[in-house]
């Protein structure tokens, strides 16, 4: 009988363990991100939540350690919309290597008027795709030196609606907020694909995988006070969407087996099984547009000048 007979199918309810391991995750301390970091506990692992907020970090850090036994969690200050922050995180990890990065983070805003940051980008771009994009540049050192290190971009469903605009990536001409946020996350997922091409081109150990969460709503995710707080009226208004789309735990669910599956691969695109939007994690093929390599070399070069660093 071969090994891969002897091997039970993955499961979100029965993860591997992962005891000498050092996982990063941006956004840690809320939402979907939140939900990575307490799935990754579970595993042995050493979880370090990067958050620019210390008072909900440590909220989440709490909330870990009540519900994981001997959760190994720590904090490290991250301001992704501030580039300049950036080139001290790695140092501030205090590890030899990290195993993998799950970014995560990110800004949504629903209404104008148009944001930017302090080094005048738009604020969803800037922090959703720049900041990330900058932050595994300062990373990669420690990622190199595990034997096998991953980057996890979180993408959005919402981005496979959208179409990137290369000459006006900064949306100054014409803002509309759910499209920037749209072409924001594109922006990361075109990211994932292309690091991980130069990776392999460079003959890197490090591995990069785009993943989405699918429809993930607050009413249908589960309480973790304080962090996230579900009524009772709002599990019960939201229990019909519950056919369609998940909780942000579930959301969690294409991110944390990209971390953990040895069988996932650099350059695919993970998200839940049913249409996209819900149920436990499956490979998809990577969108159409996404595929172009035009688009992301452009995209590449384009960020390399506003940041100033390249990753790959």
């Amino acid at each position: 009988m071969s090994s891969a007979a002897l091997t039970p199918p993955w499961s979100v309810h029965r993860l591997p363990r992962a005891d000498a391991s050092v996982f990063l995750v941006t956004g840690g301390n809320a939402g979907i991100g939140y939900f990575v970091a307490e799935q990754l506990s579970a595993t042995g692992a050493t979880v370090v939540l990067g958050s620019r907020n210390p008072a909900k970090a440590e909220h989440a850090t709490a909330s870990i350690r009540a519900r994981v036994a001997g959760a190994r969690v720590r904090v490290v200050r991250l301001e992704l919309a501030d580039l300049t922050s950036l080139r001290t995180v790695a140092e501030s990890l205090e590890v030899e290597r990290l195993d993998a990065v799950v970014h995560n983070a990110g800004v949504a805003l629903d209404d104008p008027p148009r944001e930017e940051t302090g080094e005048g980008h738009e604020l969803m771009f800037g922090t959703n795709h720049l900041g990330h994009f900058a932050l595994t540049r300062w990373l990669m050192p420690l990622l190199a030196a595990a034997p096998a290190a991953r980057v996890v971009t979180m993408g959005s469903f919402a981005a496979k609606s959208e179409r990137l605009d290369l000459d006006d990536l900064q949306s100054r001409k014409d803002y509309r907020p759910k499209r920037a946020y749209g072409r924001s996350k594109l922006a990361q997922m075109y990211f994932g694909v292309e690091l991980d091409r130069r990776l392999r081109a460079a003959g890197s150990p490090v591995a990069s995988t785009v993943v989405h969460p699918g429809g993930a709503l607050d009413s249908l995710t589960p309480s973790r006070p304080p962090v996230h707080v579900r009524t009772t009226g709002a599990r019960l208004s939201a229990a019909p969407a519950g056919l369609l789309v998940q909780g942000k735990h579930a959301g969690a669910w294409p991110a944390v087996r990209a971390v953990l599956d040895p069988g996932v691969l650099g350059g695919q695109l993970w998200g839940p099984r049913v249409f996209g939007l819900r149920g436990e994690p499956r490979r998809e093929a990577v969108w159409n547009h996404l595929a172009d390599g035009s688009v992301a070399t452009r995209l590449w070069d384009a960020s390399r000048e506003l940041t100033g660093v390249d990753p790959g």
